[in-house]
């Protein structure tokens, strides 16, 4: 951003720091900072890749684990043989076991173990 106003003749002027690149001396700190902060971000980029690989490596997998739980898996069953009976609404199953009517359907659609 900063090198689209140079094209165009604009300086910037920090007021908290003694950047000003409108002159030779605010453009080498303002380019120094920008350099840095670049290599920061670069590091911190390579050791997150290495982190994920080690981790790999060592067969731990990232992210949210996949499925419902054993108790949420007990519970939908739960749900889904209620709504079978089709003697209670999706409201009152939902209160009963404490779950949103969201949850309820996502139960309802559930597929169980293949």
């Amino acid at each position: 951003m900063i090198n689209d106003f140079q094209t165009k003749g604009i300086g910037f002027r920090s007021l908290n720091d003694a950047i000003d690149t409108t002159i030779a001396q605010g453009r080498l700190v303002f380019n120094l900072f920008a350099s840095l902060a670049e290599f920061e971000r670069d590091l911190i980029r390579e050791r997150t890749i290495a982190g994920l690989a080690a981790a790999k490596a060592r067969g731990r997998i990232g992210g949210r684990p996949k499925g419902l739980s054993t108790e949420a898996q007990a519970k939908a069953r739960a749900v889904k043989s209620m709504k079978a009976l089709k003697t209670h609404t999706i409201l009152e199953i939902g209160q009963l076991f404490h779950l949103s009517r969201a949850t309820v359907y996502r139960y309802l659609a559930w597929q169980g173990e293949k």
